[in-house]
């Protein structure tokens, strides 16, 4: 852990180093002005935050550091969140190092598993998960320093220690939650000969889990580990964590955020469109029928689920590296031949489909994800969501350690009333 430390530690001097030469050459420079429109609509597009673990390139997709998504899907999530918080790739002895450094924080308290017990049995999972670390979070390392009276520059120390605890129990927490909400509710201990998602593959106790099913769990936690910081998830977890609310508060904060609809529960609907179509057709289809579904749906108002994305202008490379997984892994299964068909013909209709309104036609990583897990044997759809939480994660801690070492201040930006912005407009 301390060449971790160290790591983060000549990171943030970097980007300090950077920050002041920024200020320097023109700390009043306008980024972004604001429109009325993106007042009222999200803030989309609107360019407000700094975020120095990721980012999107409309044309090469997700970024952690200066590495695409091809440079790192191949990587261990453990490697994955030494990159978010240094900027660089680990060397070759950090893995042994880091397991051995987890393994002695695996154990997730009783008084959490208590809690998950206690709860309706249809609680919904990613309650469970936001319910469980926020159980925990009377064994924050960053509240019991901050109370002692630390220095402002050791926050990030102490934050680290918190995200280094979440993240050592995680596998056992989002496991143990499948197997109470799901199973038989009889938890499989950890394995410290595994790594962290061999762990969580294991753990979850699906008959068809192997070497496979662990592979698909390791890329699924890789490529959802973070997307830059203005996300409903990662900006609501570094809101609450600018108060200096310590990590347990923030990172459950990020996953009730992650639990809406219109942010972690994509994937479901992409297989939930494709079982609708195996429903229909079977193990027949053909790209026909795949081209008139589609246009059924577009036709009744409706959108293709997995196609179009708010920043892209290309195939989502998380989506590319699933595929190739497929293909090597899962290539007769019929979701994913189904998953293959609507990638052949969905671009090519959103091109053209009403004068071809659609920005971005090209499939994104839910395309794909939901149909892989279903290959195997996790058909519970409500649990989707907690993977992508524990992904997720990563990109929280990191996201949060960094910004406290930079020192940055609580998130408060200005609101106005509807009377303030007509006056603004008489103005002109």
């Amino acid at each position: 852990m301390s060449n971790l430390k160290e790591e983060i530690r000549n990171n943030l001097n970097k980007l300090q180093d950077e920050i002041n030469f920024i200020f320097a050459q023109g700390r009043d420079t306008v980024l972004s002005e604001v429109t009325v429109g993106q007042v009222y609509g999200g803030m989309r597009g609107l360019t407000a935050l700094a975020c120095n673990t990721s980012y999107v390139d409309p044309y090469s997709g997700l970024h952690i550091g200066e590495y695409t998504t091809e440079d790192f899907s191949s990587r261990l999530p453990e490697e994955i969140f030494f990159l978010l918080c240094t900027g660089k790739f680990p060397e070759s002895d950090f893995i042994g190092k880091f397991r051995e450094d987890l393994n002695q924080r695996t154990s997730v308290p009783e008084y959490t598993w208590n809690l998950l017990r206690t709860l309706p049995k249809d609680t919904h999972p990613m309650t469970m998960l936001s319910l469980g670390i926020l159980s925990m979070e009377k064994e924050s390392v960053f509240k019991k320093e901050y109370q002692k009276g630390i220095q402002k520059s050791q926050y990030w120390e102490y934050t680290l220690e918190d995200a280094l605890n979440v993240i050592a129990k995680l596998p056992e927490l989002a496991a143990g939650i499948y197997r109470i909400r799901f199973g038989d509710g009889n938890l499989i201990p950890h394995n410290p000969d595994l790594d962290w998602a061999g762990n969580l593959a294991n753990m979850l106790g699906l008959p068809n889990s192997g070497k496979d099913f662990s592979e698909l769990i390791r890329l699924y936690l890789v490529l959802h580990c973070d997307h830059e910081g203005g996300n409903v998830s990662a900006f609501t977890s570094r809101v609450v964590n600018s108060a200096l609310s310590d990590l347990y508060y923030a990172i459950s904060a990020g996953l009730n955020g992650l639990a809406g609809p219109l942010h972690g529960l994509a994937n479901q609907e992409c297989l939930k469109f494709i079982l609708k179509i195996d429903d229909r057709y079977g193990d027949s289809l053909t790209e026909e029928e795949v081209r008139k579904y589609v246009f059924e749906t577009l036709d009744s108002g409706k959108v293709i689920p997995g196609y179009g994305h708010a920043v892209l202008r290309v195939t989502d490379p998380r989506f590319t590296a699933f595929m190739k997984f497929g293909d090597t892994y899962c290539a007769e299964n019929n979701c994913f031949k189904i998953t293959k068909k609507l990638f052949a013909v969905v671009p090519g209709i959103l091109k053209t489909y009403k004068g071809g309104k659609v920005a971005n036609p090209w499939p994104n990583v839910d395309a794909v994800s939901g149909s892989l897990l279903y290959n195997f044997g996790l058909d519970q759809f409500d649990y989707y969501t907690v993977l992508f939480g524990v992904s997720r994660i990563l990109g929280f801690c990191a996201q949060n350690i960094l910004a406290l070492g930079l020192g940055q201040p609580i998130i408060r930006p200005k609101s106005v009333t509807n009377k303030w912005i007509i006056d603004k407009l008489r103005e002109r």
